[in-house]
């Protein structure tokens, strides 16, 4: 397949679960992958899984995000495609989320998200060619929760209905300027990866039904399933979508 033949992409946080599936599924579909994260050397696993690259990137970091594209630029000469995955989860009650608590998570959450699209929005620029306008797109990967509240996680909801909100207002900026910079986020519901396995007992995982009776379709998301809405959204099949927000949520905020 060659949904995304020959594009250069850019994934934040992909030395595992949603980052680590939407790098395979881009390089699957012919795109050039860049693996990025702070952990350096399971980003050079990825890498090497999907025939791409690894770039160290803590998107907290100003500097790394400035490094990072320079170094991308100068070896492709563009980017087309931004995927800012990485993120934090808390589940806290408010009454013990410190402020030092909620400005760690907004660091990564939503910090990490505007410097990339920031920059990613800068480096589609300098990719343009001279007389044309810049073309590229930014998956924003928030959450369910960034739609709808849910106790003792007030403040993860807080950094990605920022990221929703951001993703609008970026994808209008762009397109008033008379860009093709298209940037849309994507809404994962209860995704089984290393991470979200440690909220949930083992025997949960293997009762959906159960544990998942909110969601209508009584099961949970995997990775793959989000790297497919990934997939669409780098790809010229949503080349008249954007400043939207695609839930993978088996109806969960739909109920």
């Amino acid at each position: 397949m060659n949904r995304v033949a020959n594009k250069i992409c850019l994934i934040t946080g992909a030395a595992g679960g949603i980052g680590r599936a939407s790098a395979l599924a881009l390089a699957a579909e012919g795109a050039t992958v860049y693996v990025s994260d702070s952990d350096a050397l399971r980003a050079r696993s990825v890498a090497s899984e999907a025939g791409g690259h690894a770039l160290e990137l803590d998107v907290a970091n100003e500097a790394h995000w400035r490094a990072a594209i320079d170094a991308l630029l100068t070896r492709e000469g563009r980017l087309d495609v931004l995927v800012n995955n990485a993120g934090r989860f808390l589940l806290e009650p408010l009454a013990t989320t410190t402020l030092t608590d909620f400005r760690a998570l907004s660091a990564v959450n939503v910090d990490g998200v505007f410097l990339g699209c920031r920059y990613g929005v800068e480096a589609m620029r300098r990719s343009a060619r001279e007389g044309e306008p810049a073309r590229g797109s930014i998956v924003n990967i928030a959450s369910y929760l960034g739609n709808i509240g849910m106790a003792r996680a007030s403040a993860y909801c807080a950094t990605k209905g920022a990221v929703r909100v951001l993703t609008k207002s970026v994808a209008v900026e762009c397109g008033s300027r008379g860009e093709f910079i298209r940037v849309n986020s994507v809404h994962p519901g209860i995704t089984r990866t290393a991470m979200t396995e440690r909220l949930f007992p083992a025997e949960a995982w293997e009762a959906p039904q159960e544990t998942f009776a909110r969601v209508p379709m009584g099961t949970w998301c995997t990775p793959e399933d989000v790297a497919a809405a990934v997939v669409f959204l780098a790809s010229e099949e949503s080349a008249f979508i954007t400043g939207t927000e695609l839930p993978v949520d088996a109806g969960m905020t739909a109920a």
